[in-house]
């Protein structure tokens, strides 16, 4: 374990699995006591924190729907009732689901963008209020889609463009409270979702590998890492920026 967030507090949403799992762990090795929030997935979360115990660090799992503006209140009264202060938050808890546009319904549109971004926005409201005198970081994971918005993607496209709108104008707005706000935007990265999304072996995650600089796609630990650099001082005059996490590909 490093000290690079030695006694720092991270919330992770969305950490059961996939990337926000492997941002805790990597959080955790760097120091930071994590709590590991769930929707559903409570077995998993705990296998995040057995890990993270495991290696020697401190972590609990909090079952918040970050869909729903009581559950994210709850969450951030638990954490801080666990580990008594908070230094970051990961805005990783996200869906997605592809329709053409003919398919296209409020409840797509509203499950999607209910999770996506305004779950992220109550959140970092609810962190702002959290954070100490020395501030915080956000950390929003986005999507390489904000930009690309590939075919049969219009609403989750849209969440993750609005979701670097999002950050740049709320580092503007709480810069001054010295509280930074990044977002990283990952490209086709190999996670329970994505297996069970079945474009794994797909022709277009042959054409995802095929325009990727670095010639294959992601794996969550690949991730991590950038998560642990925008919590740490190793960031501390950047802000307001969106970082691709993509292989090279855009």
């Amino acid at each position: 374990m490093s000290s690079k967030l030695e006694s720092k507090v991270a919330i992770v949403t969305g950490a059961s699995k996939g990337i926000g799992a492997a941002i805790a762990k990597h959080l955790a090795a760097a120091g930071a006591s994590v709590v590991v929030n769930y929707a559903s997935d409570k077995a998993g979360a705990d296998r995040v924190v057995s890990e993270i115990e495991g290696q020697g660090g401190k972590a609990v799992a909090v079952q918040a729907n970050l869909s729903k503006g009581e559950d994210i209140e709850r969450l951030f009264s638990a954490s801080h009732d666990a580990f008594g202060r908070l230094d970051i938050l990961v805005n990783n808890a996200g869906v997605y689901e592809f329709s053409p546009v003919e398919g296209v319904t409020p409840e797509h549109f509203h499950r999607q963008f209910d999770l996506n971004v305004l779950g992220l926005v109550l959140a970092s409201q609810q962190a702002a209020k959290y954070f100490g005198t020395a501030g915080g970081s956000i950390i929003n994971v986005g999507s390489v889609a904000g930009t690309s918005a590939p075919p049969t993607a219009s609403v989750y496209s849209a969440t993750k463009a609005a979701v670097d709108a999002v950050t740049k104008s709320l580092s503007k707005e709480l810069g001054p409270r010295n509280i930074r706000v990044n977002s990283l935007n990952p490209g086709m990265v190999v996670t329970e979702g994505f297996q069970a999304s079945g474009l794994e072996g797909s022709d277009f995650q042959k054409q995802v590998i095929a325009s990727t600089p670095l010639g294959r796609i992601g794996q969550p630990d690949d991730i991590a890492p950038v998560a642990v650099f925008f919590a740490s001082d190793d960031s501390a005059w950047v802000t307001g920026q969106t970082l691709f996490v993509s292989g090279g590909a855009l």
